[in-house]
């Protein structure tokens, strides 16, 4: 998409004019809260900007949102309508959102497709996080562990699985609740994670400590049961403190990981999210 600027001014009893002739750029993003396949003509962080807050600043509201490569997506999108819609405005201002699907996005998404993830706080902050490769031999198999599921669904889940194993279980046909593909996060859970009925929960915001600590402890004592729905519906709010590892995306053994850093590399790496948050 071309657009056209034109400058005058005044010199030497002449008016001069200059023409810039500049292209916008077209984005593809996948929203996760609501789950949906949206065009724009905004780069991530304004494009993050503008969901949280609107365009007038009215509004407010976190949200998740990966970039997705729009060269590996090309024939699930009908480009001729994408291009007749996301055009700039009449006063040359880029185009916000072109919505593209809304209905079992996330599953007809390559892994490959998908690039950083995004995450922005209430007022607009937003912060990248990259994709990396994962080290299945890294996970602790031993503690419990706390899971946030995103998309497509949003259950607040506990389980004596490491995201991996979560992640399989779940998409691979061998239990009757299966799903195509599973976004999710881990969250923090202490000194749960190995003594769920006396160890602290001092810096755990959750909302409800007592049903947690009964819930990790059933997995605990019953060796047959792996997870257990702590709550089923989502706020739509993440805590971004209490994420653990990061956010994993994947089906059976397919998993795309973007790690997430600690409150020190935070800090260091994007202290504007890190004081929202």
């Amino acid at each position: 998409m071309k657009s056209l600027s034109v400058l005058c001014f005044y010199s030497g009893g002449q008016i001069i004019v200059h023409l810039i002739i500049y292209t916008m750029s077209k984005y593809i993003y996948l929203t996760c809260t609501p789950e949906a396949l949206v065009a724009s003509m905004l780069p991530p962080e304004k494009f993050g900007m503008y969901l949280s807050t609107g365009t007038k600043k009215r509004n407010k509201g976190q949200t998740i949102f990966f970039e997705v490569d729009p060269g590996k997506i090309e024939n699930q999108i009908d480009m001729e309508s994408l291009n007749k819609r996301c055009v700039a405005k009449e006063d040359g201002s880029p185009k916000s959102s072109v919505y593209l699907s809304v209905y079992r996005v996330l599953e007809n998404i390559p892994l490959t497709a998908l690039k950083s993830l995004y995450l922005t706080t209430d007022h607009g902050c937003v912060l990248e996080l990259k994709k990396a490769s994962y080290d299945k031999s890294s996970e602790k198999k031993e503690a419990l562990h706390l899971y946030q599921e995103l998309s497509p669904v949003t259950p607040l889940v506990a389980s004596g699985f490491p995201p991996s194993v979560f992640l399989k279980r779940l998409t691979d046909g061998s239990i009757p609740i299966v799903l195509p593909k599973l976004f999710f996060v881990e969250l923090k859970l202490g000194e749960l994670a190995t003594n769920p009925l006396s160890g602290s929960a001092e810096h755990l915001p959750y909302s409800n400590i007592g049903h947690l600590r009964d819930c990790l402890e059933i997995l605990k004592g019953e060796y047959e049961k792996h997870m257990k729905t702590v709550q089923r519906i989502f706020s739509g709010t993440l805590l971004y403190r209490t994420i653990a590892t990061g956010f994993y995306v994947g089906s059976n053994d397919d998993i795309a990981y973007y790690p997430y850093p600690d409150m020190k590399q935070l800090e260091d790496i994007n202290y504007e999210f890190f004081r929202e948050i």
